[in-house]
């Protein structure tokens, strides 16, 4: 089962944990079941119209999903989902 990793800021949502055995095909499925599990955890991600948010980023492996098929963007067994909100700094 993918493992999805959760940013610190989002872990209130998931009872702190770190990661989490979610099942799904796809980063839209996963985020789905994610979401089920976890209510709430969904509007930190996604803007209004259902994108993902501007300063949030979503990694299958190494691979930003925005340069490859996006939500529909397949996911294996033993591959690791990664949000990583952005961080400004100067």
């Amino acid at each position: 089962m993918p493992t999805v990793r959760i940013p610190t800021p989002l872990r209130k949502y998931t009872q702190g944990q770190e990661e989490l055995q979610v099942e799904g095909a796809t980063v839209s499925a996963i985020l789905g079941a994610l979401e089920a599990a976890h209510p709430g955890i969904r509007e930190r991600i996604f803007d209004d119209k259902g994108n993902v948010r501007r300063f949030v980023n979503i990694f299958v492996g190494d691979e930003d999903i925005r340069f490859l098929q996006n939500l529909d963007t397949p996911v294996g067994e033993r591959d690791e989902i990664s949000i990583v909100p952005a961080i400004a700094g100067g």
